[in-house]
C-alpha cells in the first residue's frame, strides 16, 4: 500500500518515465508543501535519474538564501504572489542541475489567512532552461490543510507534464 492517493502516485510515475526518456532534470521549491512533491516522485523506483534536489523553502529566509528570491520582491508582494513562485522557481534552476523545477508557495490554513489572500491561495510556478515560466493562482478554499496541500501537488505535477511538452 502507497502513502499517496493513487491518482497523484500514478501521474508521478509518468513523469518519471517522460522525463527519463526526455533527459530532463527536476528541482522542487516548496513552501506550502514542504516536500510532498519531492516525497511523491522520490517515492517512484528510477526517480533518481530525473529529480535532482529539493528546497523546502518556507520561511522569508530559506527562499532569499537558499533560492535567491530578492527581498524586494518578498516586501513588495509578499511570500504567498505570483512574483514570488516565478523568482522561486528560476532560483530553483539557477542553484541546482535541473532544466526544470515546480515551485510552490501558499496558505494551506487553517490559519493564516487574509480577505486578499484567504486560506487555501497557492501560487505554483514551473520553470524550464529556455522556455516561459508558466503560472497559476489556485483558489482551493478552506477545505483544510491536508486536501489543500494534496490539491497543491496534483496542480504541481499537471504542471511538470505541461512544460515537459515539446
Amino acid at each position: 500500500m502507497s502513502f499517496w492517493p493513487e491518482d497523484i502516485e500514478e501521474t508521478a510515475r509518468s513523469i518519471v518515465a517522460d522525463f527519463t526518456e526526455k533527459k530532463l532534470l527536476i528541482a522542487t521549491a516548496e513552501s506550502c508543501t514542504a516536500g510532498l512533491i519531492a516525497g511523491v516522485i522520490t517515492e517512484i523506483p528510477g526517480s533518481s535519474t530525473v529529480f535532482d534536489r529539493g528546497f523546502v523553502t518556507y520561511s522569508n529566509e530559506a527562499k532569499r538564501e537558499m533560492i535567491g528570491v530578492a527581498n524586494a520582491t518578498l516586501k513588495a508582494h509578499g511570500a504567498v504572489s505570483r512574483p514570488t513562485a516565478l523568482e522561486m522557481a528560476q532560483g530553483a534552476i539557477g542553484n541546482s542541475g535541473a532544466n526544470i523545477s515546480i515551485a510552490v508557495t501558499g496558505i494551506a490554513g487553517p490559519g493564516g489567512g487574509t480577505e486578499e489572500k484567504p486560506v487555501g491561495l497557492v501560487h505554483l510556478a514551473a520553470a524550464r532552461t529556455g522556455h516561459e515560466t508558466l503560472h497559476r493562482e489556485m483558489r482551493y478554499g478552506d477545505i483544510g490543510r491536508n486536501a489543500v496541500r494534496l490539491a497543491t501537488v496534483r496542480t504541481a505535477l499537471e504542471m511538470l507534464i505541461e512544460i515537459a511538452r515539446d
